[in-house]
């Protein structure tokens, strides 16, 4: 960046990350956010590796989580635009600035992409790298070395994979945007990945997590010509300036309000439904759960030599949409919403659970089908694998209302919430990722209990959200 613009473009990009996250995420409580991460990743890489899941599996899901939260934040920057304007008020977004800035579009998105990296690079990916390097030393991965550097070494891995992700959802934004011929791209490239998938081409060797199993020049070389091809396409195919074209809507409202019968849900889905995206963001985040978690069942069964259940390792996995299912159900709103309306908190909430219901389980169960039919599998594991989908949804959602009631963004980085919401996450849900990457087949006794699990996850998420009701009451009305 030897332009002097670029570089004040940057600082100011990186400023106004921090602006925003201190404006949402009550200042320092989310300065402990990293030492939370690394904490709990070396709990969870220390468990699993004590369980019997091999320190390659360890790293080859710190590798996919890297990948999706890079998916996750391009779509969030990207796909909710309009969703972050509600949210934030009269915030003005650098990267929305082009037409304003005298630098060029395709110089503003490239300073985004590469403050999104900077940032996170250290707010959140070193922390993991840290964190997992104790069980990742512990175990035959032929990076391992000294300390320090395995610590760089996956730092620089897991951080190309975040900007894979990113860039694989700015290219795919883009594509999907340029009409028929962008979509025919699209599709002509997610049908070569996964013919060569099926042709058991070893992708993993061409992405960073390769590069990371074998550092040499070669594997390096392969990661970054597919991260320039990525980029290429994201650089010729996205438009960060473009304005929707004018749309309006028929008076839709009657008719949902008939089928759902709660006017609050109704509004709920209706502005899912009208925000940029659509309900398309909600299939989207199942989406990436449902190819990461393909992803990691047959990593796993290449490194263990046994086939994972389909049925619990897919049900579990998919479960967590519950969260990102309720975060787009309150992004188009907030309490101020609601005001000047004859409702109660509490009624805002009954209505955000019943369009929770009517959505997330129902997406979370669509993949989860489709994983079956393409997978296989017993058949009382896939019931057991469907109790656990909507369990572990049901037990996300009633801890995301009771942490953080109608602002689930608010928590993501405070050190104190996440820290809670990933220990209750992380509790019941690492022995059941356990048994269904490592301990298949299954036995009858298992199965049961892991169903009665599921059951259990769900009662106490409804509880959760049924204690969160008085709390939120209270505490919206003084305002704390």
């Amino acid at each position: 960046m030897t332009d002097g613009r670029t570089r004040r473009l940057f600082v100011e990009m990186l400023r106004e990350e921090w602006r925003l996250h201190d404006h949402l995420f009550r200042g320092r409580r989310f300065e402990l956010f990293p030492l939370v991460v690394a904490a709990l990743v070396a709990g969870a890489a220390a468990l699993l590796v004590a369980t019997g899941t091999t320190p390659d599996a360890v790293v080859a899901g710190l590798h996919a989580l890297a990948f999706v939260f890079g998916l996750h934040t391009g779509s969030i920057g990207f796909v909710g635009r309009d969703a972050l304007r509600n949210l934030l008020g009269d915030v003005t977004l650098l990267v929305f600035s082009a037409r304003t800035l005298p630098l060029s579009r395709p110089r503003v998105l490239a300073v985004f992409v590469v403050k999104d990296v900077v940032y996170y690079a250290g707010l959140f990916l070193l922390p993991i790298a840290v964190g997992a390097t104790p069980a990742v030393l512990g175990g035959p991965v032929e990076a391992v070395g000294p300390a320090a550097g395995t610590v760089l070494l996956l730092w620089a891995t897991l951080t190309l994979s975040f900007v894979l992700g990113l860039g694989t959802t700015i290219s795919a934004i883009g594509l999907a945007r340029r009409g028929i011929p962008g979509l025919a791209v699209l599709a002509a490239v997610a049908a070569g990945v996964g013919l060569a998938w099926a042709g058991g081409v070893d992708l993993a060797a061409y992405t960073p997590y390769g590069a990371f199993r074998t550092p040499t020049l070669p594997r390096f070389g392969a990661s970054l010509a597919v991260l320039g091809a990525v980029f290429a396409v994201a650089a010729a195919a996205f438009d960060a300036t473009g304005r929707r074209p004018a749309r309006t809507a028929g008076p839709a409202f009657r008719r949902w309000l008939d089928r759902i019968g709660d006017p609050l849900a109704t509004r709920t889905l209706l502005d899912v439904h009208r925000s940029s995206g659509g309900f398309g963001k909600v299939v989207f985040s199942a989406a990436v759960l449902f190819g990461v978690t393909a992803g990691l069942v047959d990593l796993a069964g290449r490194i263990t030599g046994v086939a994972p259940s389909v049925g619990v390792s897919f049900g579990a996995v998919l479960g967590l949409s519950g969260f990102t299912t309720y975060n787009w159900l309150t992004q188009a709103d907030g309490v101020d919403a609601y005001l000047v309306h004859p409702v109660t908190t509490a009624d805002v909430l009954d209505a955000k659970f019943r369009a929770f219901l009517l959505l997330g389980p129902l997406v979370g169960l669509g993949f989860y089908a489709a994983a079956l039919a393409w997978r296989g599998g017993p058949l009382l594991e896939a019931l057991v694998g469907a109790v656990l989908l909507v369990g572990v949804a049901c037990h996300v959602f009633g801890t995301t209302v009771y942490l953080a009631g109608l602002s689930p963004d608010e928590f993501l980085f405070d050190g104190a919430l996440f820290a809670v919401f990933g220990a209750a996450t992380a509790v019941p849900l690492v022995p059941v990722l356990v048994a269904g990457f490592a301990l298949a087949p299954l036995s009858a006794g298992l199965l049961a209990a892991l169903g009665l699990g599921g059951c259990c996850l769900a009662v106490v998420g409804v509880g959760l959200y049924r204690r969160a009701r008085p709390k939120w009451t209270a505490r919206y009305r003084t305002g704390a």
